[in-house]
């Protein structure tokens, strides 16, 4: 399907660009600063405009033309790239690399939802699943190769090659979605943008505590494992390659390398079982995580330089593969049992 051809591609540019960003900036901080506490601090913060940004995505998305909504980030982003490359040096490197990666969390927040609700309108039915494994392969294929190439770049010549590469992908992301054709009907608006907002939010959280109460029980659980699991990879797993193993950038990309391939097996996995998977069976790939996790404290023991690098790639790869198998199937899963008018919203605020 040619439209939804478009959207796979466009996220395998903008993804790429994004993957080595996510990757090389964090790292460029814990090694200008070499504090774990000001790492984990910048890592929190980002990701509160991500949150509220999901949020308003989510209504963009069911209300605005979500070819204009991702035109429009992909741009933007491309923009930012080029004015940090351009300012880096004026301001510290805490500073900058804070705001920087809160705008970036923040447009992918806004960015996500419009690719989501797009799925449904442009698929039905088992294909629908499988175009979520789809995307959530590419992502997780980006995940893969971006953080080895941003290691790279890293170790040889700095965040500056990153910054321009990551500027011409989101650049060339949006170029191609200028020519997609999703299918849009204008809703009718009474009152006023935040007022509209608001009662659009207020309608999803409806719809899923009383049509949909079981999304909001996956919803809670996903937001207590989160608590911790993201906790380790995210933050954890850079601090004790970096700080207590004494990595290099380059191994450092691999281990990131290894969550992306962990992810891209578990999205495989979605695709080829896409008939036999069930909802309810999702515990098994939350339980796989507790191995995982047990990889990762080992790693920290005195000692364990060689093996705890063997040990830290297991246990990325086993809960990226565990928890993409089972996201790729609650998307899709949400995605059938909500109204066209309602799943940018109802996916955000998940």
């Amino acid at each position: 399907q040619r439209d939804f051809i478009i959207v796979l591609a466009g996220q395998i540019i903008s993804l790429f660009g994004n993957a080595i960003l996510r990757f090389a900036l964090p790292l460029y901080l814990l090694r200008e600063t070499g504090s774990a506490a000001l790492y984990g601090g910048v890592s929190a913060l980002s990701f509160l405009p991500m949150i509220a940004l999901s949020l308003v995505g989510g209504v963009l998305a069911d209300r605005v033309n979500k070819r204009n909504v991702m035109v429009a980030l992909d741009f933007g982003v491309a923009l930012l790239c080029a004015l940090f490359l351009l300012w880096m040096d004026r301001f510290s490197a805490a500073a900058a690399t804070a705001v920087f990666l809160m705008l970036l969390y923040g447009a992918s927040g806004a960015y996500q939802p419009a690719v989501q609700a797009s799925m449904p309108a442009l698929l039905r039915d088992e294909a629908l699943l499988r175009a979520n494994a789809a995307v959530n392969m590419v992502g997780t294929l980006d995940d893969l190769v971006g953080p080895v190439i941003g290691g790279v770049l890293f170790g040889l010549w700095g965040l500056r090659p990153i910054l321009a590469v990551s500027a011409a992908c989101f650049a060339a992301s949006a170029a191609m979605e200028l020519f997609l054709r999703i299918p849009y009907q204008k809703q009718p608006r009474a009152r006023g943008v935040f007022a509209t907002a608001r009662l659009d939010l207020a309608q999803s959280w409806r719809f899923m505590r009383r049509d949909r109460p079981a999304l909001l029980q996956v919803t809670a659980v996903l937001a207590l494992f989160n608590l911790t699991l993201s906790a380790a990879l995210v933050v954890g797993v850079p601090v004790i390659a970096v700080n207590l193993l004494g990595l290099s950038d380059q191994a450092l990309g691999v281990i990131q390398g290894a969550m992306g391939l962990g992810g891209l097996c578990g999205g495989l996995a979605a695709g080829v079982w896409a008939k036999r998977l069930c909802l309810r069976h999702g515990f098994y790939a939350l339980l796989a995580c507790a191995p995982a996790m047990l990889c990762l404290t080992v790693a920290t023991l005195p000692g364990m330089s060689g093996a705890g690098y063997v040990l830290v790639l297991a246990g990325c790869f086993l809960a990226m593969a565990a928890a993409s198998l089972f996201t790729v199937h609650m998307s899709a899963a949400v995605q059938r049992q909500t109204p066209a008018h309602l799943v940018g919203k109802v996916m955000s605020v998940i």
